[in-house]
């Protein structure tokens, strides 16, 4: 499943199968998110809540914001939650009144590859998810206390806040690189609004501090080099559970792989606040089918779910 966070809470052992009526459906970042009123097993009338993904993965599913609409009446499939005090789960099906049955399964879709690393991409199904931070980077003493005391529920996701790079690029959604002219180039992180701006131009002077940063790029054959610095402290800015200071400074090499369908990234991050040596991020994204990028507002009550839902 992508998400910003996981799902450890649900018990894939123990899947219910219930009918209630939709009282809200939520397409929002981070999650998509149904609130049903259902039976619960001792058969009183309680509010679900039903976490799912984020607008774009739903949308490569067959969904869309209209899938759902408040007086539905619906019986869905899910793991349950771990707590069984918790009316809240995950999805594996879900059928209308009507018949129609909607799942989490990608749908079949029309790829065509990139020559030039335009297009839509996500996060390659061969990565690993990366909920933990890693226990073998050089951190420094202040990077350890935090590492040591590591919390999920601390991600910037759940206030609604967009790190930049390396963790923009390294999260479960989409982006969009556009090639808008000889002289630059565009990385919208799709779902977040945080459109970053590539200068080929090594001379180009760097504007205000930002989460993105400023980024200069260059061919090297056929590896573009995208060199970022001009940073602001960023909480989570390189990794999971690992913060950034506004002296962090990254080195991205991209190169097209699978025909055009993939794009592999090494990513190089110093930052003397939180890594006594440079640190290595590798990284590969999918080819999607080419749409309109989906910009759905982030909202607290979505990205709070798995931790407030009762």
């Amino acid at each position: 499943v992508y998400a910003h966070h996981s799902h450890a809470n649900l018990d894939r052992t123990k899947v219910i199968v219930n009918k209630g009526t939709v009282v809200k459906y939520g397409w929002s970042m981070p999650h998509v998110y149904i609130k049903v009123d259902a039976a619960n097993p001792q058969g009183k009338i309680v509010r679900y809540s039903i976490e799912m993904i984020h607008p774009p993965g739903m949308l490569e599913r067959g969904w869309t914001r209209r899938s759902l609409k408040k007086g539905d009446v619906i019986t869905w499939s899910g793991a349950s939650d771990k707590n069984p005090s918790r009316y809240y789960s995950g999805l594996n099906w879900l059928e209308k009144s009507d018949g129609t049955r909607l799942t989490l399964k990608l749908h079949a879709e029309v790829v065509m590859p990139s020559s030039d690393f335009s297009g839509l991409w996500s996060r390659h199904l061969s990565v690993p998810k990366r909920y933990l931070p890693q226990d073998d980077w050089p951190f420094t003493a202040l990077a350890k206390e935090n590492i040591d005391n590591f919390d999920g529920s601390q991600t910037p996701l759940t206030d609604c806040i967009n790190p930049g790079p390396p963790k923009a690029t390294i999260l479960p959604y989409p982006m969009k690189i556009i090639r808008n002219s000889d002289n630059t180039m565009t990385i919208n992180y799709e779902g977040r609004n945080i459109p970053r701006t590539i200068y080929f131009d090594k001379n180009r002077m760097a504007g205000e501090r930002s989460v993105q940063g400023h980024s200069v790029a260059w061919f090297e054959g056929e590896e573009l080099v995208i060199e970022t610095d001009n940073f602001v402290a960023d909480r989570w800015g390189t990794y999971t559970g690992v913060d950034s200071s506004d002296q962090k400074h990254l080195v991205e090499r991209l190169s097209l792989s699978d025909d055009g369908l993939a794009i592999t990234i090494e990513m190089i991050v110093t930052d003397p606040v939180y890594l006594t040596e440079p640190v290595t991020i590798m990284h590969k994204v999918r080819k999607l089918a080419d749409r309109e990028l989906v910009q759905a507002a982030c909202t607290v009550e979505s990205a709070k779910m798995y931790l407030t839902s009762q």
